[in-house]
C-alpha cells in the first residue's frame, strides 16, 4: 500500500538537498554514514531515481531526521493561524488518517494533530521521542498508549500529559475507529515533532 500524501507535492531529491544543507553535511559525510554512495546519493539529489522505502530510512537515519522529513514543506509561517476544515493538511497511512491543525504554518512552539485510527492502527514497531511536552485527548473509540514502561487506556473524553522525551508509541487495541487529539508545545522553534508520529508509518514501493 503507497502512502497518500493529499496536499503535499513531493519532491524528495530537493528535500534531501535542504535538510542536508540544514545540518551542514557533505556528501561525503552523508555516504559514509548512510552507507550509501555519493553517485547514488547525488542522484537522488538531482531527482534522477527515486530511492526506495529502505534507502529513505538509511538516509534519514544518517541524518537524524524522521523519514516523513522527506515530504515536509514548510509554509510561511504566521502570527495567527486559521484553518477551514477542508484545508487541513491530511496524509493517508496504512489504518490511519494523520490531519494537521494548522501548527505546520504557525510561528511558535505548538503543533496540534488530529489521529484517526481504523482497529490495529498503530504508531509503528519502534518507539519514540522527541522534544516537548505531549497532550493526548481521546475523542472517539480508545487508544493505548506505552510511555517507557507503563501503558494507558484512554477512551473518550480521557487525556493523557507527558514529557514527549520519554520514549512512547500508540496504538489503537479496540474493535472500532479511534480518533485522538494529539497537541505537542515547548519545543525549539524550527523542530518538527509530530513528523516522529509518522516515522515508523511512512510506506511506498521499494525498487
Amino acid at each position: 500500500m503507497k502512502t497518500s500524501f493529499d496536499n503535499f507535492p513531493v519532491n524528495v531529491g530537493t528535500r534531501l538537498r535542504e535538510l542536508r544543507i540544514e545540518r551542514n553535511t557533505s556528501m561525503r559525510s552523508l555516504s559514509r554514514e548512510s552507507g550509501l554512495s555519493t553517485n547514488a546519493l547525488s542522484m537522488i539529489e538531482r531527482n534522477l531515481v527515486s530511492p526506495s522505502v529502505s534507502t529513505l530510512y538509511k538516509i534519514a537515519g544518517a541524518l537524524g531526521v524522521p523519514v516523513s522529513a522527506f515530504f515536509r514543506v514548510d509554509p510561511q509561517r504566521k502570527n495567527i493561524v486559521f484553518s477551514k476544515a477542508d484545508e487541513h493538511n491530511r496524509i493517508s497511512f496504512l489504518r490511519g488518517i494523520w490531519e494537521g491543525l494548522g501548527g505546520e504554518k504557525f510561528l511558535g512552539g505548538v503543533e496540534p494533530f488530529i489521529l484517526t485510527l481504523e482497529p490495529g492502527g498503530n504508531s509503528g514497531k519502534f518507539t519514540m521521542a522527541h522534544s516537548g511536552q505531549e497532550f493526548v485527548l481521546c475523542l472517539e473509540g480508545e487508544i493505548e498508549y506505552e510511555v517507557e514502561t507503563e501503558r494507558f487506556l484512554l477512551e473518550k473524553g480521557d487525556n493523557l500529559i507527558f514529557n514527549s522525551n520519554l520514549r512512547h508509541r500508540w496504538r489503537n487495541p479496540g474493535k472500532k475507529i479511534s480518533k485522538v487529539l494529539i497537541i505537542i508545545s515547548g519545543f525549539q522553534i524550527g523542530e518538527h515533532p509530530s513528523e516522529f508520529h509518522l516515522q515508523n508509518k511512512i510506506e511506498m514501493s521499494d525498487e
